[in-house]
């Protein structure tokens, strides 16, 4: 139960899925081609003697570390899915470089998800990396956003599958790309140039000022960033123009 709504049951039907919900007393039935169903994940920490050993759990059962991947015991270092947090193969590792470098040479290194990217290998695939503009707002930040539709994109009409679109967030003083979220085909290729961009401080006027190779989709960002920087007209004249070459 959640928000005064309950599941009440889930069959097949010649339309596809039937979900029943009850919400406030009063049952109403969903339909739909298909339902993804997630039902979460805990730390596997059960039976390690963790508790005896004096390191601290989370209330989700996951082992607490600080931005050096130190637990609450001395020496003793845990990184990965254990802790909880940021649940992705490519976090595990760099967690687990984090932890074995501190454990050598003194914790100088800090844990940063600020650029951490996440993909849903959908069709078509969903990525993200850094602040929606809800989460910025939230932060007190001040920014300016650009979305654009993969009909503007050369690859995509190239490939003739324009399904979805890609939305920056910059912070509107300073130009630094703050977040960007992509739902299109091989979007997940895409987000690394968001990534790259979020890691090392650029700007949208950088990355608008940049050279893309031609019929690559991470020209999606760069047409989106020629849009905050340069205006739609200049934009869209741009993703035109190269439509037609």
């Amino acid at each position: 139960m959640r928000d005064g709504l309950a599941y009440r049951d889930i069959r097949q039907v010649p339309e596809g899925i039937a979900l029943t919900v009850s919400s406030h007393g009063r049952n109403e039935t969903i339909t739909a081609e298909q339902v993804l169903i997630t039902t979460g994940r805990r730390p596997n920490t059960e039976g390690f003697g963790l508790a005896e050993a004096g390191i601290e759990l989370l209330p989700n059962g996951g082992v607490e570390v600080d931005d050096r991947m130190r637990t609450s015991r001395l020496g003793v270092y845990a990184a990965g899915d254990v802790t909880g947090r940021d649940q992705f193969v490519y976090m595990a590792a760099y967690g687990a470089r984090i932890a074995a470098e501190n454990a050598l040479n003194g914790n100088s290194k800090r844990y940063d998800a600020t650029a951490m990217p996440a993909v849903v290998f959908t069709d078509p695939q969903v990525a993200s990396v850094g602040l929606t503009e809800a989460a910025a707002g939230a932060q007190g930040l001040r920014v300016k956003t650009s979305t654009l539709g993969l009909s503007y994109v050369p690859r995509a009409l190239a490939a003739r599958d324009t399904r979805g679109l890609i939305k920056l967030v910059a912070d509107a003083s300073s130009g630094k790309l703050l977040g960007a979220h992509i739902l299109a085909p091989e979007g997940a290729d895409s987000i690394q140039t968001a990534v790259l961009a979020i890691k090392c401080g650029l700007t949208v006027e950088q990355l608008a000022e940049m050279i893309f190779p031609y019929l690559t989709t991470s020209r999606r960002i760069e047409a989106c960033c020629a849009d905050l920087h340069q205006g739609c007209c200049q934009a869209l004249l741009l993703c035109v123009i190269e439509a037609r070459v």
